[in-house]
Order: C-alpha cells, then sequence, then structure tokens
C-alpha cells in the first residue's frame, strides 16, 4: 500500500504503543489483507485499541490517535 495512501486508515493496536518515541504496532486491513507497521503515538495505547493513522513517516511507520468506532445506527 502506497504510504500516503495509510492516512486517515483505522487500525488494531497488535503491540502496545509505549508513547513517544517508542514504537508500537498496528495492523491495518486493506482490502482485506492485513498490513503491519511501526506506530508512535504522543501518549501510550494499549493492546486492541482503534488508531487513526494520522501521517507516514516511510519505512512502513506511521503516526496514530486514539480513535472510538462509531456505533452502528439501527434504523
Amino acid at each position: 500500500m502506497r504510504g500516503q495512501a495509510l492516512v486517515g486508515k483505522i487500525g488494531v493496536v497488535v503491540t502496545a504503543v509505549r508513547g513517544g518515541d517508542r514504537a508500537g504496532e498496528i495492523r491495518v486491513k486493506v482490502q482485506g489483507v492485513p498490513h503491519h507497521y511501526l506506530a508512535y503515538a504522543v501518549e501510550p495505547i494499549a493492546i486492541g485499541a482503534h488508531v487513526l493513522v494520522i501521517h507516514y513517516r516511510g519505512a512502513r511507520q506511521v503516526d496514530v490517535e486514539p480513535w472510538s468506532p462509531t456505533p452502528q445506527h439501527t434504523p
């Protein structure tokens, strides 16, 4: 996947993001195929949390922030 196309994608933390310059790992599915990236965030983010990719650093590294999935509304 092209790097800038990752910006705006939602991923899941698979190795805790420890915050600052200490990366974790996220999984982002694209067309059903999982891709893994080193992820950095200002604050720590726990395993299993959803994140939003906000910047592509290159070399399979991204910056993320916590993301709360919106609940599905039923009519």
